[in-house]
């Protein structure tokens, strides 16, 4: 469900689960996590390309497999996608995503950790978060504002009110607007004329631009704490449930 490949000096990550438009599983968590720490180590990546399928980059947590876990008695510290968000914030590569359609969730948050990011015209980024009773994950409460200003974040992560490619350009989180058949070349290429500078020279320009990773940590920390109190509240219970009720068959 994760496909991880190399060309030339670009990691190629694609989420590939089109039958549940990549929802992503623990088991997927930690093949993302895998490949982004392998990446700190290996000198012969100098950047990441994360890629979806058409019409889904991902559509957020497989509610049933988190769900799982959650109730399961396992801390949220311990949770798989807790270890991918963490290795997002260590990655000390660039990262470059291409979207193409839904990117629902952790699938627009953990764009905030992107260096460039390609969109099709059908891309569509939403975080229902507040309407499942949750708070913002994946440092999102500190990266958004920063990179959208307070207003459009508001609107975003708390309102959850859908943005098109056309929005999210204009809100500073989309580089370019690509059609669909030429999203994926365009991604690519972009990875790997990034690929192709200075690597050391690259890492410290990027270290710059990034800023204070222990600010960030420590706002992600603080994400997960109340993410994981929240699970458990009255809210979050009857939201889940309806949700899971929505989804269930008839009859």
């Amino acid at each position: 469900m994760i496909e991880i490949q190399r060309d030339g000096a670009v990691q190629v990550i694609r989420l590939n689960r089109p039958s549940k438009k990549n929802a992503l599983t623990g088991e997927m968590y930690e093949a993302l996590a895998g490949a982004l720490e392998a990446g700190n180590t290996d000198k012969g990546i100098r950047a990441h390309l994360l890629l979806g399928v058409p019409g889904a980059f991902t559509s957020g947590n497989d509610i049933g497999d988190f769900l799982g876990f959650a109730m399961s008695g396992g801390g949220m510290q311990d949770a798989p996608v807790v270890r991918f968000l963490r290795a997002l914030v260590q990655c000390d590569k660039p990262l470059v995503a291409g979207v193409d359609g839904l990117a629902i969730g952790v699938g627009t948050t953990l764009l905030f950790h992107c260096d460039m990011i390609f969109a099709s015209p059908r891309a569509v980024f939403r975080t229902p978060f507040l309407d499942l009773g949750l708070v913002p994950e994946a440092g999102a409460s500190l990266l958004a504002p920063r990179a959208m200003g307070h207003a459009r974040a508001f609107e975003l992560l708390c309102l959850g009110e859908p943005f098109d490619p056309v929005q999210a350009k204009a809100a500073g989180f989309v580089n370019h607007i690509v059609a669909e058949e030429e999203l994926e070349p365009r991604a690519l290429a972009a990875a790997q004329a990034i690929a192709a500078k200075p690597a050391e020279a690259m890492r410290l320009s990027r270290a710059l631009l990034v800023g204070d990773r222990d600010e960030l940590r420590a706002r992600m920390e603080e994400e997960i704490r109340l993410f994981s109190e929240r699970l458990s509240s009255d809210e979050a219970r009857a939201a889940f449930t309806a949700f899971m009720d929505r989804a269930r068959p008839a009859g």
